[in-house]
């Protein structure tokens, strides 16, 4: 299912980062009356999120964006590296690996649009959802089935730890067997 390049790189990582915009949400932009920006997010990325973190990876957000709606998002999910309002998201992520002493290699990202291709470039893993611009598309290692804000962190967390091994494990506590 995996080639033995993937599966080695899957079983080094130690980060997963994501885009927020059209990766975690469908890329809308919805207001409030009161000019509150909304979001919409996937309770199956929520989920995903915490079947990584039981299986020891930590998780991080780089986004071009700022939004209190995403902050909390954030919170609820215990998202460790959250770097938001990014201008340029290749100095961000260069200043994330070092703070978090972490280098390329034990990074997979997410990414959908232009901004996102530096990082893209410099990961272990690359990863895109399935309506993500064409140069996105072209660039990344794999393009999951979903469109993004509709389970495509999900998909590629399933992904992720399918070819560590994890999978089965993880999912053997929602299993109806007990």
């Amino acid at each position: 299912m995996f080639d033995e390049t993937f599966v080695r790189r899957a079983r080094g990582l130690v980060w997963l980062l994501f885009d927020v915009d059209g990766v975690l949400t469908d890329g809308s932009l919805l207001y409030s009356k009161r000019g509150e920006e909304l979001k919409r997010f996937s309770v199956r990325d929520g989920l995903g999120f915490r079947m990584a973190q039981r299986a020891g990876l930590r998780l991080g957000l780089l986004s071009g964006r700022r939004s209190r709606a995403l902050e909390k998002r954030a919170a609820e999910l215990d998202i460790e590296a959250v770097i938001l309002g990014s201008k340029d998201k290749i100095q961000d992520f260069e200043s994330f690996l070092s703070k978090y002493d972490a280098v390329p290699g034990q990074v997979a990202f997410m990414g959908d649009d232009l901004p996102d291709l530096p990082v893209l470039g410099r990961c272990a893993l690359s990863f895109a959802p399935r309506d993500a611009a064409e140069e996105v598309r072209t660039l990344v290692q794999h393009v999951v089935d979903v469109d993004g804000g509709h389970g495509a962190a999900r998909r590629m967390i399933e992904t992720i730890l399918k070819a560590r091994g994890d999978w089965e494990r993880l999912l053997s506590q929602y299993s109806l067997e007990q």
